[in-house]
């Protein structure tokens, strides 16, 4: 039973660093503020709730495993949170995002220059 619980603890243990690596890459990688925010959003929520439920499995049924449930809690909870506290700040302050662009409008503009669609 040990062996099947240190797996799952590995498992967790390397899910939780893949995420964080992935937020890297994207806090790197994203063009702008509302992008690099959401990858560094995801990775914290994701990244860290499954190195706390790694953790929590490591420790087996005991006040620790309490003290992280209770700190995984707070962490679901605050981080999106902030991210959206951060994102309405941005767009109060005028920060606009960066949109694709609307391919419905471009094809509708064609069809009119052409002399069709509705």
């Amino acid at each position: 039973m040990a062996l099947v619980n240190d797996i799952a603890v590995w498992i967790l243990l390397g899910l939780g660093s893949f995420f964080y690596l992935v937020g890297a890459i994207g806090l790197v990688r994203m063009p702008d503020l509302f992008t690099r925010m959401h990858a560094a959003s995801v990775s914290e929520t994701l990244g860290a709730g499954l190195l706390l439920l790694a953790m929590m499995l490591a420790a087996g049924w005991s006040l620790n495993a309490a003290k992280l449930a209770v700190i995984l809690g707070i962490l679901f909870f605050t981080g999106p949170v902030a991210t959206h506290a951060l994102a309405q700040a941005a767009l109060t302050a005028g920060l606009k995002p960066q949109l694709a662009e609307d391919r419905t409008r471009k094809n509708g503009a064609r069809a009119a220059k052409r002399g069709g669609g509705k």
